[in-house]
């Protein structure tokens, strides 16, 4: 899978269209996109169709940036799926950059994460602990 990149942004009008003309400008297509804002930051969270030249985009307009592995998961869809899956990132030490919302399949959610220690990331994604 692509890299994940999560961009902070002021939040104010304007900002997630300088950020996707940018990115289009220079050919990228935007896959999976997410994002939000509070106060005077934003942030935005997407894989794109070439992360070269993400990379190079958001440099050059100077974003500051994180960019990571992609790491699948699937959770329980019900509550308590997500805490279970953030606290078993977060006892392992783990911190949660982004993630995004893949989509539902029966009694299952997938999300892509991108955090600051894939290694120890991916057992735990990868065999994510089930709501009992």
């Amino acid at each position: 899978m692509a890299k994940q990149f999560v961009v902070q942004l002021p939040n104010e009008p304007g900002s997630l269209a300088n950020l996707a003309e940018a990115l289009a400008g220079a050919g990228v297509d935007l896959r999976a996109i997410g994002g939000g804002g509070l106060g005077e930051f934003g942030h935005m969270i997407f894989t794109t169709s070439d992360d070269d030249t993400t990379r190079r985009v958001l440099a050059e307009h100077a974003y500051v940036f994180v960019e990571g592995e992609s790491l699948l998961a699937e959770v329980d869809d019900r509550p308590g799926g997500m805490a279970r899956l953030a606290r078993a990132l977060a006892d392992a030490g783990v911190n949660i950059y982004g993630h995004l919302f893949i989509g539902r399949w029966g009694d299952r959610a997938s999300f892509a994460f991108i955090c600051d220690d894939p290694e120890k990331a991916r057992p735990i994604l990868e065999h994510p602990p089930e709501v009992r």
